[in-house]
């Protein structure tokens, strides 16, 4: 299987590209600097790399690269300095993931392909109509005044959710929901669920990024775990120490 991977030299998006290398799957990524990506990863045989902002890619630029993809996976995020959160692209995800899913249409293929988006807890999936409390509600109205990210990360979510849908002829889609973000060196136990079990403001849980990484690899590589998922928002964290 040929996967995409954009966002691939985030602290997620590397480890999602090991796990894929791991199980003998040919990536490519789009990066803006070849120097970005850890040297064991750039040297794979199995991996093909353009370096470019994704962007200021060409429509038949992005073709090319999705064309001949089962999946595509977006591990997009903004840096978390002043530039990266209030300046340009202030819709990175939303707008690569729109362009990614027309240069996946563009193609008319009789298959579908998997579109794997990593997004956030602080989302709600609003097919489900989850409740959270009035506070969080307050929280998460001011994080969309003050923190365009959030609304990029909303945007992209709910463009997968009301424009792709759940009867696309070309594109199947799973937005992953990892709760607060840490890094461990090693796969651990974890669990997904539909929605979140814990408030993302107030009570926040924890998951980490090769955690991420390997529910999504699960998700591109196992027809039966993308079978439970396609379509819907899973929440991930690390499962508590018993």
């Amino acid at each position: 299987m040929t996967v995409l991977v954009v966002g691939a030299s985030g602290a997620t998006g590397r480890l999602l590209v090991n796990q894929l290398l791991d199980r003998g799957h040919s990536v490519k990524v789009i990066v803006r600097t070849l120097n970005s990506l850890p040297e064991h990863i750039r040297n794979h045989q199995n991996l093909s790399i353009t370096e470019a902002s994704i962007l200021e890619l060409s429509d038949d630029e992005l073709y090319q690269q999705v064309k001949d993809c089962s999946a595509v996976a977006s591990c997009l995020g903004h840096n978390l300095s002043f530039k990266g959160i209030y300046g340009s692209p202030r819709r990175l995800v939303t707008d690569s993931t729109k362009r990614l899913c027309k240069a996946i249409k563009a193609q008319k293929s009789d298959k579908l392909t998997k579109y794997v988006l990593m997004n956030t807890t602080g989302n709600s999936n609003r097919d489900l109509q989850e409740q959270i409390s009035f506070g969080q509600k307050c929280v998460i109205g001011l994080l969309r005044l003050l923190l365009p990210p959030h609304v990029d990360n909303e945007r992209a979510a709910d463009y997968l959710r009301v424009e792709i849908g759940q009867q696309d002829s070309a594109i199947e889609w799973v937005a992953v929901r990892p709760d607060t973000l840490i890094d461990m060196d090693e796969v651990s136990k974890y669990d997904v669920h539909p929605s979140p079990i814990r408030s993302a403001i107030f009570d926040s849980g924890s998951t980490s990024r090769i955690n991420v990484g390997h529910f999504i690899a699960d998700l591109i590589s196992s027809d039966d775990t993308w079978a439970q998922w396609k379509g819907q928002m899973p929440v991930i964290y690390n499962r508590e120490s018993e």
